[in-house]
């Protein structure tokens, strides 16, 4: 018989893995609905949906395994790595979803958004001063017009599997919509930075590397005591803490 393994569960929502069946427990129907319907849309390869009984979303597993994950070593070869930035361009260059995502925010909330949380960071001694207003100013580069792409809005490398140079699946669409194209890309390298020249080859088109950079910091900015007070450690070797100190 097979066993139950919690994949990742927090106060939002539960993942349970069975075998070759992934079980999703949300409670948010629409965020359940976004990703339904986005894996429907996206020119991309995505695990095959094998019922839906509110609030259980069943995917199936894909083969492949994924790059790594934040905080570990990259298991991937240069040529996953641009095959996975080549997958990433095939979804941003098809129509984006006609509802924004995750990183598709407007400059003015993210900055608001922003601008509160650095003080929260501050005023309850999670971060440094300096560390957060220096990242502060990274992070501004961020904040600038952009025309709107197809995108994951939570495309961490381990939502993203492989099998040798080919990219057999994406996973967890939930934040996807309308959005920023460099979000995506600043995501998927987070914590591995020394991958993102063979992201951007496989890519095939020029990136603003001051807007990567602008990305993780921000990203990493809002996630710091989200992360701590469900339960994770953004303070882990080459989390988002050491993230932060990166871009110093």
């Amino acid at each position: 018989m097979d066993e139950v393994e919690i994949v990742v569960a927090h106060s939002e929502r539960a993942t349970l893995r069975v075998g070759d069946v992934f079980l999703k427990v949300d409670a948010d129907q629409a965020r359940v609905d976004t990703e339904v319907e986005a894996m429907s849309l996206a020119p991309v390869p995505t695990p095959e949906v094998l019922w839906r009984r509110p609030p259980v979303l069943a995917i199936a597993a894909l083969p492949g395994t994924t790059l790594g994950r934040l905080g570990g070593p990259s298991t991937g070869s240069p040529a996953a790595w641009a095959a996975a930035g080549a997958a990433i361009r095939r979804l941003h260059d098809a129509p984006p979803p006609p509802w924004p995502g995750r990183a598709g925010r407007s400059a003015a909330a993210l900055a608001a958004e922003l601008d509160e949380e650095c003080g929260l960071l501050v005023a309850n001694g999670v971060l440094p001063a300096d560390l957060v207003a220096r990242n502060r100013r990274v992070a501004e580069a961020a904040l600038r017009p952009w025309t709107p792409a197809f995108t994951h809005g939570d495309l961490q490398i381990a939502h993203v599997f492989v099998d040798g140079g080919e990219v057999t699946g994406v996973i967890d669409w939930s934040e996807a919509g309308g959005g920023d194209a460099l979000y995506d890309l600043a995501t998927f390298t987070l914590g591995h930075q020394e991958h993102l020249a063979d992201v951007i080859d496989g890519y095939g088109t020029d990136v603003d590397l001051d807007v990567i950079h602008a990305w993780w910091s921000l990203r990493s900015l809002l996630a710091v005591r989200w992360l701590v007070e469900r339960g994770f450690d953004p303070f882990a070797p080459g989390c988002e803490v050491d993230v932060l100190r990166s871009l110093m």
